[in-house]
């Protein structure tokens, strides 16, 4: 079972994938796909936990009123 990222690790993969595809001469598109799909899914990670960090906020807040 793959660990499940945090968003600080998640975003480090982001900016080492977008890196790589900044410093690379070689156009392989079978590499640039999956790469672009990996931060697809990684970008999905973040929104998630994004949403989850909002609604916890939210409550919490609520619960002060």
């Amino acid at each position: 079972m793959a660990k499940k990222l945090n968003y600080t690790e998640a975003v480090a993969e982001l900016e080492k994938i977008l890196t790589e595809l900044e410093n690379n001469d070689e156009v392989d598109m079978n590499v640039i796909s999956a790469k672009v799909k990996r931060a697809a899914e990684l970008i999905e990670i973040c929104k998630k936990q994004l949403h989850e960090i909002d609604a916890d906020l939210e409550k919490i807040l609520s619960d002060l009123d």
